[in-house]
């Protein structure tokens, strides 16, 4: 048991010196750190910038005053200039850069407002919007003023209709507590894929190079197959874990620090405002799950190639299984409880991200749960039984890969000892 802790240690602290590893946690964290505070970023950038300038040819002498007072509100960093001039000054004042642009107002046969935006360039929609949405109020409000309407009235005209969505289900969720769950579970629902793809390939990787160097024949003659093989996975486990703790903590100190500047919007639309902890109990399971059942799956395939250059070929169609549940996920966001979803969260290569998915967004019976995690630790157990006779075999076969062929010829090794 001690050449299994050594093993184990070695593979985890050789691969937590790697400048790769090293580089991809410290990006990673930068990456989660301008993340949390991303309204302060902006905010900085904000300040630092001047107000866009648009010039404003009023031909009406009407329309400019009241424009002004509905962009004070829709825009702030919109500052709006009355022009006296023709058109062709305002192009030359806009392309001398003395403003973004500048549109023209003037009535139209109704006697309504219309107007003409010009700009160098088209490219930025931001402000052309604006503009649109506070001549539509103007043009709205004379509208209104024309066939004697009252504000209340207008007001009552376009006041959303009272449409309320109530779930005759027991225990079924509100749409509030839906949209939080959705943003939820598909942000664990990439940490889980992009998780399970970096480190089960990390861990083919591993026995791939260690063959490549001929170590692997010095290490049968003192330690089992099997016991590198839970070694290898264990040992890249504890650095996932390791690696996932530090990002987890930084982030978790840097919202927790920001968490005044994240309230409402982007922060509370996600769910991370109100976070459910057996959400996250079950995110942690189906995560370590998941790695386990793609971790023992990359380990034998590993261990049939010979060169580093065969193992993304090799490990191709375990990639695709990752994606494909990842998809299917990503379509289950939108109807979670189809009976599509239902049936692939028991298959098991899916169920880490389809279950977890069903667990996040809906109320399902304890015993479905308990069922697909029952069937994915079962599925475990049989690939890692299965693998370690591969894994036994194919750390013994060198030369040219032939693809999945080399399986049979693993075990064929394995019987011969």
């Amino acid at each position: 048991m001690n050449k299994f802790w050594i093993i184990l240690f070695h593979t985890y602290l050789s691969k937590i010196k790697t400048k790769s590893f090293l580089i991809t946690t410290l990006l990673t964290l930068l990456i989660t750190v301008a993340l949390t505070n991303m309204s302060n970023i902006i905010e900085v950038f904000d300040k630092g910038g001047d107000k866009e300038k648009v010039a404003v040819l009023d031909e009406t002498g009407q329309l400019y005053q009241p424009l002004k007072e509905q962009m004070s509100t829709l825009n702030k960093n919109l500052q709006l200039t009355e022009f006296d001039g023709t058109d062709k000054e305002a192009e030359k004042a806009v392309e001398e850069g003395e403003y973004t642009g500048f549109v023209q107002l003037r009535y139209n046969a109704e006697q309504l407002p219309e107007a003409t935006y010009k700009a160098m360039s088209v490219a930025e929609s931001a402000i052309f919007t604006d503009l649109q949405a506070g001549l539509q109020q103007m043009k709205t409000m004379l509208a209104a003023s024309k066939i004697n309407l009252t504000p209340e009235q207008l007001g009552q005209l376009y006041e959303p209709v009272s449409f309320e969505k109530i779930a005759l289900e027991e225990n079924a969720k509100t749409e509030e507590e839906l949209n939080q769950a959705r943003g939820l579970v598909y942000v664990l629902l990439f940490i889980i894929y992009f998780a399970v793809i970096m480190y089960a390939n990390m861990i083919a990787m591993e026995v791939a190079t260690e063959k490549s160097s001929r170590v692997m024949e010095i290490m049968i003659s003192s330690v089992s197959p099997i016991k590198q093989m839970f070694a290898k996975i264990l040992g890249i486990g504890l650095l996932s874990l390791t690696q996932l703790a530090v990002l987890l903590s930084v982030g978790y100190f840097s919202i927790k620090r920001n968490l005044s500047s994240l309230e409402g919007g982007f922060f509370d639309a996600f769910g991370f405002g109100n976070i459910s902890l057996s959400t996250i109990a079950y995110a942690v399971i189906f995560f370590i799950l998941g790695y386990f059942l793609y971790a023992t799956l990359a380990a034998f395939l590993g261990s049939l190639v010979s060169r580093i250059e065969d193992v993304q070929q090799m490990i191709t169609p375990m990639t695709l299984l990752v994606v494909a549940g990842f998809m299917i996920a990503m379509f289950g966001l939108g109807k979670p409880d189809s009976p599509f979803i239902v049936i692939t969260s028991y298959i098991p290569f899916f169920t880490p991200m389809i279950m977890f998915l069903r667990v996040g967004m809906l109320n399902i019976p304890v015993w479905e749960t308990a069922l697909g995690i029952t069937i994915l630790v079962g599925t475990i157990v049989f690939l890692a039984i299965f693998g370690a006779r591969v894994y036994r075999g194919g750390v013994l076969m060198y030369g040219k890969s032939n693809s999945f062929k080399d399986i049979k010829k693993a075990l064929q090794l394995t019987k011969k000892e």
